[in-house]
């Protein structure tokens, strides 16, 4: 098959993407070692103040808390309503089966903003008050596609035999899930659980729009940035990128599972 364009021409063009991606990030990552009161040249030397600053505010903590709190409840919701339905959508035929399959994606289709909008909505006509629980619930049904998708993938790739074989040696329903679905999806769910933690973490569309009085980490970091950009701002951002970038990837390695696992 002949190569599409010139090979120097598109790796070129491929590299000045992700600089200008990944750059901006690279450049506030620098500056959250600058000893300095101001995000900017020059560098006046390193230092690992504002690390040790960020871990004596308060504030920053609690929110940094509350994101955790949030996170874990996501985790929960996602995991409580999407493993049934991957499992439903799996082994089971039902009216609209296929426009459920469709209608489950699009909470990451839609904007967050279209979803944050529509969920605060809902809440006020039933005077549900806001805090963390509203933030939870919103995003967990938002993110509940993430399990879903994740574990119905698995469970294609695993087909029905082993569990059809425990059917028939007598096994039950709950055996069958015991000890035939769950070893065979594990690192799936597993993984869907840290990437859907790792975007409720630093999520901000729904999360502002249903926030209460107690704030999470991107509500806490947006208000900072209203008034200017410190080095203690930048380094609570470049743990936020090092840990979402672990999560992304212990969870899509996770989510892929090891090369036998289908064979075990």
């Amino acid at each position: 098959m002949r190569a599409f364009g010139n090979r120097t021409l598109v790796t070129a063009l491929a590299m000045s993407v992700l600089a200008f991606l990944y750059a901006p990030i690279l450049v506030m990552m620098v500056f959250s070692f600058n000893d300095s009161q101001y995000t900017g040249l020059p560098f006046n030397g390193f230092t690992l103040r504002w690390y040790g600053e960020l871990f004596s505010d308060n504030q920053m903590l609690m929110s940094i808390w509350n994101s955790i709190f949030v996170g874990i409840g996501v985790v929960a919701i996602s995991v409580l309503f999407g493993l049934p339905a991957a499992i439903a959508l799996d082994r089971y035929e039902f009216p609209g089966k296929g426009l459920f399959r469709r209608i489950v994606m699009l909470p990451i289709v839609l904007p967050g903003i279209i979803t944050g909008v529509a969920l605060l909505s809902f809440y006020l006509t039933i005077h549900l008050r806001l805090s963390l629980y509203t933030i939870m619930l919103g995003q967990g049904t938002a993110l509940m596609c993430i399990t879903i998708t994740e574990v119905f993938a698995r469970l294609q790739q695993l087909g029905k035999s082993q569990a059809e074989a425990a059917a028939n040696l007598g096994a039950n329903d709950w055996e069958i899930f015991r000890q035939v679905t769950l070893p065979g999806i594990r690192s799936a769910l597993f993984g869907a659980m840290l990437i859907a933690f790792s975007i409720s973490f630093d999520e901000i569309a729904v999360t502002f729009l249903l926030t209460g009085r107690e704030n999470t980490l991107p509500m806490t970091l947006w208000s900072l940035l209203r008034r200017e950009v410190t080095p203690e701002v930048n380094a609570v951002a470049t743990l936020v990128v090092f840990l979402s970038i672990i999560l992304i990837v212990a969870g899509m390695y996770s989510s892929r599972g090891h090369a036998n696992e289908r064979e075990a």
